[in-house]
C-alpha cells in the first residue's frame, strides 16, 4: 500500500491511501471463495453454485465487504508506518476504483494532542487541616436554631444588623428599568415583593444588607451598588445598579434552645449530645471529601498551567456543548426560568468552552500519565464497577453490562475508571500541606 499522512493543526491529518491491483485482487479472491463455500443460490446446493452466479448475486455484498476489509487494513498500515495515535479515522472519502484495479481514498483523521509530560510526583497542595474547627461546628448548630426560630415583629427601633428585614424593591440601570437597559429578562436584579433579606453583608447581593442600616418600616432609600468585573450578566458587569427599596417590616429571630427538646423535634428519641455527635461526623466526611477535591482541584490547576497542546477542535465543540447541557439543567434544577437562562445564554456557553478545554486538557494528560505508569483497569475491576451501578440503579448486572455493551460505552467507562486511579496515584505521591490559614472550598 500506498500510504501518506498530512499532519495540520488541530490534531487533523489526512490520511491518502492507493491499495495497488493486486492486493485488492487478492483480498476480492479470499472473500468470492468465502461467498461461493456457503452461498444458497436458488436452484444449487450450498456451496456448489457457479462463481460467476455467486459473484453476480452478491455483487453489493461482496463490493461492500472487499472496500471494509482494505480500508481497515489500510488504517492499522497507517498506525504502524507512521505511528499515530488516532481518536478518530472518520469517513472514507473519494473511494475510487481505477481501471487498473487498484482503490484509492482519502480519510480526515483525528489525532491525540502530543502531550509532553512536567514532573508530576510530587506536586505541593496545601490544604486546611482534617480536623473540623469548632466554630464550624457551632456556626451548624446556629443554622440548625435558625431553622426552627420564631419571628417576631420589631417596633420602636431602626433596623440593625441581624434582623430581618421584608421588602419591596425595583432596579434601574443608568436610570432605566433594568430590563429595559439590558434589553432582556434580568431575574431577581428586576425586582420582587415581600423579598427577606438578613442584615447580613453575605446576603443578596453584597453591600445591599448595610444600607438597610438604620431604616424604619416603612421607610424608602435608593441603593446603589457597584456591580463586580465578573458578574454572571456580562452586560452588568461593573456597572452601577440602583435598587429602589421599601422596607414594609423588620423581623427578630427568637432562637430555640439546643436542649433535648430541640433535638427531639429533629429525630425523635435522639439527645442532644447525640445531634452533636451527628452533625460532628456528617461534617468530618463533608470536609474530608472537599479537602480531597481541592487536591485534585490543584494537582489539576498545576498540570494545565504547566502544559500547553493544541486540541482536537471538534471534541472542543462536543465538550463545550454538553457543559453547556449540564450548566443549563443545573440552572433548572436551582429554580431559573426559561427567559433567564436564555438572557445568559452567551455567558452559559464561554464558561462552558473555558470549562470543555480544561476537561480536555486534563483528560489528555491524565491518560498520558496512565500510560507511562501502566495503570490499567483489568477485567474483573471493570465488571465489579458495572455490577455496583447496576445494584445502584436496581437492575440486573448481566442485563446492565449487555446495555452497555449494546450501546459502546464500555471503553468509556473503562477509560474514566483508569482516569479515576491516575488521580489516585497522583494524589498519593504529591507533597501535601496542611495549613490552618487555608480557606476550605465550597
Amino acid at each position: 500500500m500506498n500510504i501518506v499522512v498530512e499532519k495540520l493543526p488541530k490534531c487533523v491529518a489526512t490520511l491518502r491511501v492507493e491499495i495497488p491491483a493486486d492486493k485488492v485482487q487478492g483480498e476480492r479472491e479470499q472473500i468470492v471463495r468465502g461467498y461461493a463455500s456457503k452461498a444458497r443460490v436458488p436452484g444449487f446446493r450450498p456451496g456448489k453454485a457457479p462463481r460467476a452466479v455467486v459473484e453476480k448475486r452478491f455483487q453489493k455484498e461482496i463490493a461492500e465487504e472487499l472496500n471494509g476489509a482494505l480500508i481497515s487494513e489500510a488504517y492499522d498500515e497507517a498506525l504502524k508506518q507512521e505511528s499515530l495515535h488516532v481518536l478518530d479515522f472518520g469517513v472514507p472519502e473519494d473511494v475510487t476504483t481505477h481501471a487498473n484495479g487498484s482503490i484509492t481514498f482519502v480519510s480526515k483523521l483525528t489525532l491525540a494532542p502530543q502531550v509532553t509530560l512536567p514532573e508530576y510526583k510530587g506536586v505541593s497542595v496545601t490544604v486546611p487541616p482534617l480536623a473540623v474547627p469548632d466554630e464550624e461546628i457551632e456556626a451548624q448548630l446556629t443554622a440548625l436554631q435558625e431553622r426552627f426560630a420564631d419571628f417576631t415583629a420589631i417596633e420602636g427601633r431602626a433596623a440593625a444588623m441581624g434582623d430581618f428585614a421584608v421588602i419591596d424593591y425595583t432596579s434601574t440601570v443608568e436610570g432605566k428599568p433594568t430590563e429595559e437597559f439590558l434589553g432582556k429578562p434580568a431575574g431577581y436584579l428586576t425586582g420582587r415583593e415581600g423579598f427577606w433579606v438578613r442584615l447580613d453583608e453575605k446576603a443578596f447581593l453584597p453591600g445591599f444588607a448595610g444600607q438597610l442600616f438604620g431604616m424604619n418600616a416603612e421607610d424608602s432609600r435608593d441603593i446603589t451598588l457597584t456591580l463586580p468585573e465578573d458578574f454572571p450578566v456580562s452586560e452588568l458587569a461593573s456597572k452601577e445598579i440602583v435598587f429602589q427599596t421599601v422596607l414594609k417590616e423588620l423581623k427578630e429571630a427568637i432562637l430555640p434552645a439546643l436542649d433535648d427538646e430541640l433535638a427531639n423535634r429533629l429525630a425523635p428519641d435522639k439527645t442532644m449530645a447525640e445531634i452533636k455527635e451527628i452533625i460532628r461526623e456528617n461534617m468530618a466526611g463533608e470536609r474530608n471529601r472537599k479537602i480531597s477535591d481541592m487536591k485534585v482541584n490543584q494537582i489539576v490547576a498545576h498540570f494545565n498551567a504547566q502544559v500547553d497542546f493544541e486540541l482536537p477542535e471538534e471534541l472542543i465543540t462536543q465538550e463545550t456543548q454538553s457543559q453547556a447541557d449540564a450548566m443549563v439543567k443545573r440552572g433548572v434544577q436551582s429554580g431559573m426560568t426559561e427567559g433567564e437562562i436564555e438572557s445568559q445564554q452567551n455567558e452559559i456557553f464561554a464558561s462552558a468552552g473555558q470549562q470543555a478545554v480544561s476537561n480536555l486538557r486534563t483528560n489528555f494528560i491524565l491518560q498520558e500519565i496512565a500510560r507511562i505508569e501502566n495503570i490499567t483497569v483489568s477485567d474483573s475491576e471493570l465488571i465489579n464497577h458495572l455490577a455496583q451501578i447496576a445494584t445502584q440503579r436496581k437492575v440486573a448486572p448481566k442485563k446492565f453490562i449487555k446495555d452497555m455493551q449494546r450501546a459502546g460505552r464500555i471503553q468509556n467507562i473503562r477509560s474514566s475508571m483508569a482516569i479515576g486511579k491516575t488521580i489516585d496515584f497522583l494524589v498519593e505521591h504529591a507533597n501535601v500541606v496542611e495549613s490552618a490559614e487555608t480557606p476550605i472550598n465550597d
